[in-house]
């Protein structure tokens, strides 16, 4: 099993920004594609950014420009720094881990609980 715990989300005005964090344990994080996903109410999970092992991200066309994953294997930690943020930006955000290349997250084994992220105008 792998365990995923996101934080750092929270309230803040549109052009704000938030860092989110997820924290990885219980197999080897390096080996796993990295995703952050987010879902309004009544709404479909979104895909919104990845990582993969390589180091190669792939981002939602809404969240280009602004939005950046990265992550540290020494600390086995995935980040979202998310700038000029929009109220249309407000959800849910998941982290996830996969073993294979996929924006669906159908293809993600694991997920954290979500961490709320509010942006007002």
């Amino acid at each position: 099993q792998v365990q995923l715990v996101e934080s750092g989300g929270g309230l803040v005005q549109a052009g704000g920004s938030l860092r989110l964090s997820c924290a990885a344990s219980g197999r080897t994080f390096s080996n796993y594609n990295m995703g952050w996903f987010r879902q309004d109410p009544g709404k479909e999970r979104e895909f919104v950014a990845r990582i993969r092992t390589s180091g190669g991200t792939t981002y939602l066309d809404s969240v280009k420009g602004r939005f950046t994953i990265s992550r540290d294997n020494a600390k086995n930690t995935v980040y979202l720094q998310m700038n000029s943020l929009k109220p249309e930006d407000t959800a849910v955000y998941y982290c996830a881990a996969s073993t294979v290349i996929t924006v669906s997250p159908r293809g993600y084994n694991y997920w954290g609980q979500g961490t709320q992220v509010t942006v007002s105008s």
